[in-house]
């Protein structure tokens, strides 16, 4: 339609169009000369405002980028003659920084003009960098670190240089949230080299301000109250003796919540240095033994000995932090020492624990029980002896077996029952096509399974 119609230039207010030609129709005219709302106009007007009104707290202050920029230049004059906000008399809190107390000190105004204190943050600014500093945005970094350590994903790369063709996750997560986010690809762009706050120090860094952040949500949501503690070992890849602590407890709403509170490096598993490790800890979260109610641990020696193990230390301490052995190790305990002490039992896990492994022995093996299992099912459904339907005929595997886990001999079980025909297939085309060695561990395999 454009084709079709001649725009015709506007010379004239619209109201004196409207005068000129009282006879034309009102609908008409609006279609000719659309009229815009203020709010959407491109000029700005100046909008007037008290400064008295403007609070004085940094930690409460609104942006200058979010004021009018007619407005701006008069915000910064006011802040500027009234100076930074230095609380002289007030009693800073105190703050515990790795179990040390830190706090804020009036001394720190002497000589530098460009200090100020929030009383509600309790956080330091710079007074100067709230008046000029550029307001770029965000950066993006701070929310890529919060996706991996959610996901549990590992930060770094064999090769981060500028031309690597994997940097690993961090910078690949980055660059490709700059690459859908504009306003955060300019920062990137333009920021300087030796402030992108990209370096694995700094990414620690952020890290442990998550932990610590994520921790106090934890004490807060505790709330002064009562607790149980879950304390057992984490040995990590590099091999290094570390205690882990799991906080248990009922929140306001009559939940029973479960947080972990930190990992700590132990040179020693002896319940003195255990309970020393356990204090510590506690200490720098600001909680108390007194609040202790429950300690739970595995059945070692050093943990539930009556004389000194660790829940006798505590109990020395709080009468009324009683303590549960494990239920999970007790179970594990007991189906351990049955499994060996009865032949019969032991030698059926034995049998099954070899039976798995030459099956799951190779890729191609694999592939044969899968479409052993396969080619059964899609019988069984054309004779009538399976059901169809969402959820049934799932593809299945067998996985070995570990002694930590009990409950995942229960899971290779069911699975052999249910894959015992494609499996039995498997171990006739290993007697056939197999090796020497290979054929004879197969058929002494079924021969126990018969």
């Amino acid at each position: 339609m454009d084709k079709y119609l001649i725009r015709k230039p506007r010379t004239q207010d619209s109201s004196l169009v409207q005068a000129s030609s009282p006879v034309q129709d009102s609908s008409l005219v609006q279609d000719s000369f659309p009229v815009q709302d203020s709010s959407s106009s491109s000029k700005r007007i100046r909008v007037d405002f008290n400064l008295e009104n403007l609070l004085s707290d940094p930690g409460l202050r609104q942006k200058i980028s979010s004021y009018h920029p007619n407005n701006q230049d008069e915000i910064r004059r006011y802040y500027l003659a009234k100076g930074p906000c230095q609380p002289p008399m007030h009693d800073y809190p105190v703050s515990y920084f790795s179990g040390k107390p830190r706090r804020f000190r009036s001394e720190w105004y002497v000589n530098r003009n460009w200090l100020e204190y929030s009383i509600d943050k309790d956080a330091a600014f710079c007074f100067y960098c709230y008046l000029f500093g550029q307001d770029v945005g965000k950066q993006g970094g701070v929310d890529c670190i919060r996706f991996l350590l959610c996901r549990e994903l590992a930060f770094r790369g064999h090769d981060e240089f500028q031309g690597s063709s994997d940097k690993g996750n961090f910078l690949e997560l980055l660059q490709f949230l700059g690459d859908h986010n504009e306003s955060i690809n300019e920062v990137l762009q333009n920021v300087p080299k030796n402030c992108k706050l990209t370096h694995h120090d700094i990414q620690k860094d952020i890290v442990n301000a998550i932990a610590r952040e994520t921790s106090k949500d934890i004490i807060t949501d505790l709330d002064n109250g009562f607790f149980s503690i879950l304390v057992d070992e984490s040995r990590d890849i590099s091999v290094k003796e570390q205690m882990a602590l799991v906080l248990r407890y009922v929140n306001k709403k009559g939940i029973i919540i479960e947080r972990f509170l930190g990992i700590v490096y132990v040179a020693s598993t002896t319940a003195l240095s255990l309970k020393y490790a356990i204090d510590c800890l506690l200490c720098e979260h600001n909680l108390s033994l007194s609040k202790l109610r429950g300690q739970g641990y595995d059945g070692a020696s050093n943990m539930q000995s009556d004389i000194n193990g660790l829940k006798t230390l505590i109990m020395k301490e709080n009468k009324s932090a009683f303590y549960v052995h494990c239920f999970a190790h007790q179970l594990q305990l007991t189906l351990v020492a049955v499994a060996k002490n009865h032949i019969n039992i032991a030698e059926f896990f034995y049998v099954v624990s070899n039976l798995v492994t030459v099956v799951g022995d190779s890729c191609k093996r694999r592939d044969t029980l899968r479409d052993a299992q396969f080619a059964k099912i899609k019988e069984d459904l054309e004779n009538g002896v399976r059901r169809s339907g969402q959820g049934l005929n799932q593809e299945t595997s067998l996985k070995r077996p570990g002694d930590t886990r009990w409950g995942s001999y229960y899971g290779t079980i069911l699975n052999l029952i249910l894959m015992f025909s494609a499996v039995v297939d498997v171990f006739e085309i290993i007697e056939e096509d197999g090796l020497s060695d290979q054929k004879v561990e197969a058929r002494s395999i079924m021969r126990d399974h018969k």
